[in-house]
């Protein structure tokens, strides 16, 4: 038995009726409390009648009695406020600072077996998620709920990296999305770099040649350290020269070269011309956040990320290699992921910050507009019979595979929940 699965038990009132405490009277649950997660007591406001009197209190539960001493809770005067300690087997007695005898519940004998078989079967899964072969038995009902809820925890936790990175920037907001759209701009293999980049290049230093895209792109392409060398094409060689200038205007140093991946990438997604096509936003970048704050479609923040890359990067992928002519621009579905992992969670901690709760919908409300993501994961689900759509709901799944069965969080989660309570 393990002091989680415990709390399952409790929470959900998975034991037999006509209980009875160790010292023999008779306990009725009126309700088991809020569960708590954090520090102190396991369950908050709980209401038990022993007997004929009827107690309102914290409930703390162990696998054995005796842990509560190893706990150290007789020595934490919050714990002298439990009004039962609940045990799978009681080997000791415990007792209250004021020498009080704690009434104890023994559950032992008192449980179905059956949850916890299931409990021990999805531990002991090594399937793609542990309740795989009884997903499909879970009410559609269930699925939906806790996918809204899951978006929520996704929103949450990618806005906690937005207050990170809003922090570190003087709760500025214009460099924190400069900050962020850097990130999203190297997608999946070359985020790191550009976030790199971005601490290596201050949005200042860029605002103040707004106006002028070439010296942009020679700022950008010069700290990603790509100028260096030599080079038979005119534009690189005029972007090293502008960028030496500025090089010493601003007291710059490069990054380098090799943080940038180029192996076994689409050459649409070589760093270059994602550098080409952030130079392009960020030039037109002044603003950019306040028009997202005010935008009132979905059509107004796809358009403001077409960004195109300068003329040269139309014959070109990477510097002095020339390519058939066509415009490099932003495709919609890495619109889409901007639009995922940037704007929303962005719009999220900016309404929560105004106190806004319009904004704060917005986020959901985008991403139940547009097309969810393609990936292996969610292939995966659907495979197991979910139906995906939007970007709501595969931020969900995505959420409950990376936080909930790959950590096997059955317990806490409410598919896994239904399956365990059938």
């Amino acid at each position: 038995m393990t002091e989680d699965f415990l709390h399952h038990i409790w929470q959900y009132r998975l034991y037999n009726t006509g209980l009875r405490i160790t010292s023999g009277e008779t306990v009725e649950i009126l309700n088991p409390g809020m569960h708590n997660t954090d520090a102190g007591p396991d369950f908050f406001n709980a209401r038990i009648q022993i007997g004929e009197t009827t107690w309102a209190g914290n409930i703390e539960i162990h696998v054995l009695s005796s842990e509560w001493y190893r706990h150290k809770h007789h020595l934490d005067r919050s714990y002298d406020n439990i009004i039962l300690h609940v045990v799978w087997q009681n080997d000791q007695p415990v007792y209250r600072s004021n020498g009080e005898l704690i009434p104890v519940l023994e559950l032992a004998g008192h449980t179905n077996d059956t949850a916890w078989k299931k409990y021990l079967n999805f531990m002991a899964s090594r399937s793609w998620i542990p309740c795989e072969s009884m997903f499909l038995s879970v009410d559609d009902f269930v699925k939906n709920a806790w996918s809204e809820r899951l978006l929520i925890e996704r929103l949450e936790r990618k806005s906690a990296l937005v207050e990170e990175i809003l922090k570190a920037s003087g709760n500025d907001f214009n460099v924190t999305f400069y900050r962020l759209l850097a990130r999203n701009m190297g997608f999946k293999l070359n985020n790191e770099a550009f976030g790199l980049l971005a601490d290596n290049l201050p949005y200042a230093f860029l605002q103040k040649h707004a106006d002028n895209l070439f010296q942009i792109e020679a700022m950008i392409f010069g700290q990603a350290g790509l100028l260096e060398g030599d080079f038979a094409d005119e534009y690189p060689q005029n972007l090293k020269k502008e960028y030496d200038f500025l090089k010493l205007k601003f007291s710059l140093k490069p990054i380098q070269t090799k943080v940038w991946r180029f192996a076994r990438l689409h050459p649409g997604n070589f760093p270059t011309l994602r550098l080409a096509q952030f130079a392009a936003i960020v030039h037109k970048s002044h603003g950019l956040l306040s028009r997202i704050i005010e935008a009132g479609s979905l059509e107004s923040y796809l358009h403001l990320f077409e960004a195109e890359a300068s003329d040269y990067w139309k014959t070109h992928y990477v510097f002095d290699k020339k390519a058939p002519s066509k415009r490099k621009t932003l495709g919609s579905d890495s619109i889409n992921l901007l639009i995922i992992n940037l704007v929303a969670p962005m719009l999220f901690v900016y309404g929560s910050r105004k106190g806004s709760s319009k904004l704060m919908e917005r986020p959901i409300e985008l991403l139940n507009e547009i097309q969810g993501e393609s990936n292996s994961i969610i292939n995966k689900w659907k495979l197991l019979g979910m139906n995906v759509n939007s970007a709501a709901q595969t931020q969900a799944l995505l959420e409950l595979k990376t936080q909930y069965c790959n950590a096997k969080k059955c317990l806490m989660c409410s598919i896994g929940n239904a399956i365990l309570r059938k």
